[in-house]
């Protein structure tokens, strides 16, 4: 089992900046790759970044440049720095891993709402 624990949303206006944590703990060691997903009102889940225990990162078209996804393995805690926010980047930001055997895990979700 792995769980995970989001924090650092919130409300910002459009152009600002946040920076969203997610920290792991449990069977840390199974863990291959690490992502983060968002999901809008009456929208689909969708992936927004990923990195893998290589440090091999992917972000979705429609935030690469301001998005950056990084992770520091000491504290078992991956980021999304997220710059130049938008109003449709507002959603609920979902933290999950994958591991070694497959399994995916989530955390509960943190809210990001961008509004002036």
């Amino acid at each position: 089992q792995v769980h995970l624990m989001e924090s650092g949303g919130g409300l910002v206006e459009p152009g600002g900046s946040l920076r969203l944590s997610c920290v792991a703990s449990g069977n840390i060691f199974s863990i291959y790759a690490r992502y983060w997903y968002r999901q809008a009102p009456g929208k689909q889940r969708e992936l927004v970044a990923a990195i893998t225990s290589g440090g091999t990162t992917n972000y979705a078209d429609s935030v690469k440049g301001r998005f950056t996804i990084s992770r520091n393995s000491a504290k078992n805690t991956v980021y999304l720095q997220m710059n130049s926010l938008k109003p449709e980047d507002t959603a609920v930001y979902y933290c999950n891993v994958e591991t070694l055997t497959s399994n995916a895990y989530w955390g509960q979700g943190t809210q990001v709402t961008v509004s002036s």
